[in-house]
């Protein structure tokens, strides 16, 4: 489901594009008419299907979508299309924990989809804290995306972040694990008047103590999937050069290579960030 692909042909009527196109692909199939659609969610349609989750995905020489669901670049390599549906799933995100430039954020878990949620709180201007327990991840994030504090979770992580929050605690909390013991941790990380965005699903129960959480006055928040408009801004920073999406590909394969290959991308010690797979 994260796709970068050429237009063939195209239907009827279509006019935002022609056959040669290089696309990104949004692909959360919704209908059009749902309640969720037509009230400007999209993303949240009941009847929501997503490409290689609910059908089948890229991983074929040709396929038939909306032409809705496709993002035209004339600049982008395909790799840089195949990336921005991670990228849109960190810039919704953080459009949902709307920080301000004056404020700190917490990122837990430093896999893709966190790692794309950290892309997205630098532009805000806030100051960016990111927990995981793998030392590679946390590296690459002090090397290759300039965070500054990178944490690894411990025993005594809210004094980690009280010493760099300023004793308070971050204002909002990303958690892009899909743990639910992590999940229910976060519940007390955050400053008070904070925020705490589940971006990560898990399906085990989330639990929280409510008077820890309701004294802090904190707002909890979902992000699902991502919107049209997500993929069109993510686009445009890559192609005026905002986003630097050479660091995140660390891998590649052909297709007919995958079977081979695709065990050792698996293993953290591989040291996977992205890897692409041609289809040709």
């Amino acid at each position: 489901h994260e796709l970068g692909v050429e237009v063939v042909e195209v239907g009827a009527g279509v006019t935002n594009v022609r056959p040669g196109d290089r696309c990104s692909v949004e692909p959360y199939i919704n209908d059009p008419n749902s309640y969720a659609s037509r009230r400007g969610h999209p993303n949240c349609c009941e009847r929501l299907e997503v490409l290689g989750v609910h059908r089948d995905g890229g991983m074929r020489p040709y396929f038939m979508l909306p032409a809705r669901k496709l993002h035209v670049s004339h600049t982008l390599a395909f790799d840089q299309l195949a990336l921005v549906e991670t990228l849109a799933i960190g810039c919704h995100a953080v459009n949902r924990g709307a920080p301000r430039a004056d404020e700190s954020c917490l990122v837990i878990g430093a896999g893709p989809i966190g790692l794309a949620t950290l892309e997205f709180v630098k532009l805000t201007g806030a100051r960016s804290i990111v927990l995981d327990r793998d030392e590679q991840r946390l590296d690459f994030c002090k090397r290759t995306m300039g965070v500054a504090h990178a944490i690894k979770a411990s025993g005594r992580l809210e004094k980690d972040l009280r010493d760099v929050t300023a004793g308070h605690l971050p204002d909002v909390v990303f958690d892009a694990t899909g743990s639910s013991i992590s999940m229910s941790n976060a519940f007390v990380l955050i400053a008070p008047g904070g925020r705490l965005v589940f971006v990560g699903i898990t399906t085990d129960e989330v639990r929280f103590k409510h008077p820890v959480f309701h004294k802090t006055e904190g707002t909890l928040l979902c992000s699902r999937n991502a919107l049209p408009e997500d993929f069109t801004r993510i686009i445009r920073l890559i192609e005026e050069g905002r986003i630097d999406t050479t660091p995140w590909i660390t891998h590649r394969s052909a297709f007919d290579e995958l079977p081979k290959v695709f065990p050792s991308y698996t293993r953290p010690e591989t040291g996977v960030i992205k890897a692409v797979v041609e289809v040709d």
